[in-house]
């Protein structure tokens, strides 16, 4: 007969605070790997088709599209892995060690890239709109290559301290957030001018000059409208493309960056689900960046599904004739075609393909 006395006194045992810790680290470390998969699928779509010419885009934006492309490619293929193999397989009981401070190093490295980058799209987006006729010999490919390589040759430097274990600041493994972050607390003065050399001034570039191209977009529509040149019901485009851009960056970055001056200066965390979500919300932004500087724009769907029937037509060419895709012969022509008018889009055109905000809101 089994003796049910002694299981019942197990289970009893069982601490319940612990069970719950088990099952909100499931939970947690389930949203992470979606999260992942979603940014890293959203990603190698958009490297499927802008490492190729798409129509209306500059090479100097394919150079700053590509790069953005690479920092929200990190989040999933860098951060998220490195984070998940620390809070999955290593025991952080006695405090952290030398590859805690490597990962957290990281993770800030990764979420500075992708701040600079998005900074200088907007940089690049200024120039195109307000000075279309000097865009050539202000932003010359020497240029361009300068800004991605500060955006990410910059934020290695500026956060190498991090990555020390005897450093200027300490680093501790978060079980509310399953990351490696640094104590800010420990070194106020260098925490806060982080946000001051990184945050505010990318915040500040974009919002200024996404807002000057906005009202420039706004005030060309009013013109075009008075003359009856624009269709009443033509979408704003200027509107449907910045507004979204700027709200999912304040929306995704400055919980983040509350928090860091939040613990930085009263030394205390949040809360275990506010702290997760404040946390991993930035790398969200990895995935929105897909859509909104790239799945809204009519070229790269077009381009995008000229891709999707090269790799039908290669990999399964039966499957593809069943489902109605041209044979290859057509995609063939179809895409010597396209590609041609990229070509003549990107020698005719010396400005970003964000100037026709003003020519389409």
């Amino acid at each position: 007969m089994l003796n049910f006395t002694s299981g019942d006194s197990n289970l009893s045992s069982v601490d319940p605070h612990g069970l719950q810790g088990l099952t909100h680290r499931s939970i947690k470390v389930s949203i992470i790997i979606v999260l992942g998969v979603m940014i890293t699928l959203g990603n190698i779509a958009v490297l499927l088709v802008i490492t190729s010419s798409v129509a209306g885009w500059s090479r100097n934006s394919r150079y700053f599209l590509l790069s953005l492309t690479a920092a929200d490619s990190a989040f999933g293929l860098l951060v998220m892995p490195l984070n998940l193999w620390v809070s999955l397989l290593k025991d952080y009981t006695e405090g952290p060690d030398a590859f805690c401070h490597v990962v957290a190093f990281c993770n800030a490295t990764v979420y500075s890239t992708c701040m600079y980058t998005l900074a200088t799209i907007s940089l690049e987006r200024y120039i195109a709109v307000f000075y279309p006729l000097q865009y050539s010999s202000l932003m010359t490919r020497k240029r361009t290559l300068l800004l991605i390589a500060f955006a990410w040759c910059f934020p290695p430097f500026l956060l190498s301290p991090i990555s020390f274990p005897d450093g200027i600041i300490e680093v501790h493994f978060s079980t509310a957030s399953l990351v490696c972050n640094p104590s800010y607390s420990t070194n106020v003065a260098y925490s806060l001018s982080l946000t001051c050399v990184i945050f505010f001034p990318c915040s500040i570039i974009m919002t200024y000059a996404n807002l000057r191209v906005w009202c420039a977009a706004k005030r060309q529509r009013l013109k075009l409208r008075k003359y009856h040149y624009a269709r009443r019901n033509r979408h704003n485009v200027a509107s449907r493309v910045l507004v979204p851009v700027m709200a999912a960056y304040y929306t995704c970055w400055t919980p983040c960056m509350a928090a860091m001056i939040y613990n930085a200066v009263s030394g205390r965390s949040l809360p275990e689900w506010i702290e997760f979500v404040v946390v991993w919300l930035p790398t969200s932004n990895g995935f929105l960046n897909c859509i909104f500087y790239f799945w809204i724009n009519r070229s790269f769907r077009r381009k995008f599904h000229l891709v999707l029937q090269r790799l039908a037509l290669a990999l399964c060419p039966k499957l593809a004739d069943s489902i109605g895709c041209c044979s290859t012969s057509n995609t063939q022509l179809v895409s010597v075609i396209v590609d041609n008018n990229n070509i003549v889009h990107e020698r005719s055109a010396s400005v970003s393909s964000t100037c026709t905000l003003l020519s389409m809101a």
